[in-house]
């Protein structure tokens, strides 16, 4: 099955949350909730959700699934986008790589790098810098989340505060017309500014999609970014704004 950006997003939701409801899905995504049934039911015969009255459940022993749809999709661009970002971090740096498919996506460009320190919350960037054997890699304590192998929580956000990073990488759910990067999970958004906070310099890796999709919740302004690597044009006036708020952008074409 071959996932819609919306699809991807409930998904992702589900995971989150358990449950997700056909009326508030509707509000969410601003579209009918004959839309949002004839999704629930395409993701239930995929066997990626469980339709329950109103809504439906996520599938025991599946939950996975949407993060693995989600590292699929737009593989290419994201190797160009990690490429050109992994270009741009030098031998001996200490960096924060947080939880993302594109985020992993540079990790897999660093393992010729020297003398790094990578400090993350995603337990994948950590297995695939496993391979570096002179990259340092620090964990931030958290709790787990299964369907990504993300840490979050308090004790990640403590563990992060004990650091000074010279770069973050990081990747966020959505981004939106004003230049804000959102999530869906609080705890994860909690976690994604401490580490703009502990950082020298913040560089976002998203391609083209993450214009295409929303969250409900806030991490920061891409004014607060250093640089911003994706694969399409900026939407609208938003590249006018991040000269402005002299935020590099780098579209990785």
């Amino acid at each position: 099955m071959s996932l819609s950006f919306r699809q991807s997003d409930i998904l992702e939701i589900a995971s989150a949350e358990g449950r997700v409801t056909v009326d508030g899905l509707a509000e969410r995504f601003g579209v009918t909730v004959q839309t949002i049934r004839r999704d629930l039911t395409e993701l239930a015969d995929a066997g990626k959700l469980d339709r329950v009255h109103g809504g439906a459940v996520l599938r025991s022993g599946v939950s996975n699934i949407g993060y693995e749809d989600r590292r699929a999709l737009n593989a290419d661009a994201k190797t160009r986008i990690a490429q050109a970002c992994a270009a741009e971090i030098p031998d001996g740096a200490s960096v924060f790589m947080n939880i993302g498919t594109s985020t992993e996506a540079v990790a897999r460009q660093l393992l010729n790098h020297k003398n790094l320190m990578v400090v993350t919350n995603n337990m994948n960037v950590a297995n695939i810098l496993i391979e570096n054997s002179d990259c340092e890699i620090v964990m931030a304590g958290g709790v787990l989340r299964r369907t990504d192998g993300g840490l979050i929580g308090t004790l990640t956000v403590s563990t992060i505060r004990h650091f000074k990073f010279d770069l973050a990488i990081i990747g966020c759910s959505a981004l939106d017309t004003d230049g804000d990067l959102l999530d869906f999970d609080f705890q994860e958004v909690q976690v994604s500014q401490t580490i703009i906070d502990q950082a020298r310099r913040t560089f976002l890796v998203a391609d083209h999609s993450k214009f295409q999709r929303s969250a409900p919740a806030r991490i920061a302004s891409m004014a607060e970014l250093d640089a911003v690597y994706t694969n399409a044009p900026l939407p609208g006036t938003l590249w006018q704004r991040c000269r402005e708020w002299q935020t590099n952008v780098v579209i990785c074409g």
